[in-house]
């Protein structure tokens, strides 16, 4: 497999030279937009937007789309890491939930599907909100919880937090992640919103 290599950008008078490399990006963005339809990709930015702003009203929210995926993903990491000291295995889970939207977005830019890296900056978003929730419940342990095996089961966010002596710090640390995914939320949407425009006047100016 060879490297992903973006493109030098292009302007009006031809070749620019190799410029910086959110110039290039940004030139190769705008080619991939060119002849794409926006109608296709409409309805899901939309659900997705709707997702963004149900996250921020109710932390107990889960997208339709991304939610089961997600907890599977979650309890996953913990087998995964079960075989390291017990603080990892139990990090492992949130590690695994917040690393397959990075991964996924890394394999939608090598194959140059830049809404497709949109798409999964909104499940990373959607991924943090649900640890901002997780981590918010640290002291007082409200929220069901499951397990793939057998025995107690452990709260994630109270086992390790306890672990750090940062237990009392669970709001301070739930804000910041939820800040965190409302920001990478929003810069999904507005990413979002000006590929599907990209797309709209690129075929308005095919015609």
């Amino acid at each position: 497999m060879g490297r992903f290599e973006l493109p030098p950008a292009y302007g009006e008078d031809g070749f620019e030279g190799e410029g910086s490399f959110l110039q290039s990006l940004r030139a190769d963005i705008e080619d991939w937009t060119r002849g794409r339809w926006w109608a296709v990709r409409l309805p899901l930015l939309l659900y997705l937007a709707w997702g963004l702003q149900a996250h921020l009203k109710d932390p107990y929210y889960g997208t339709l789309l991304f939610s089961g995926v997600t907890l599977a993903i979650h309890e996953i990491g913990h087998v995964i890491f079960g075989f390291l000291p017990m603080f990892f295995a139990i990090a492992g889970g949130t590690f695994l939930q917040l690393a397959a939207p990075v991964a996924t977005a890394a394999i939608f830019l090598r194959q140059r599907d830049y809404f497709g890296v949109t798409v999964a900056g909104f499940w990373l978003s959607f991924s943090l909100f649900n640890v901002a929730t997780y981590a918010e419940d640290a002291k007082f342990r409200d929220l069901p919880l499951v397990s793939l095996g057998s025995g107690e089961i452990i709260h994630d966010w109270n086992y390790m937090l306890t672990s750090l002596g940062m237990l009392e710090s669970h709001l301070a640390v739930a804000s910041f992640v939820r800040f965190l995914a409302g920001t990478i939320g929003f810069a999904s949407l507005a990413s979002g919103v000006w590929l599907c425009w990209r797309m709209y006047r690129g075929g308005r100016s095919s015609q």
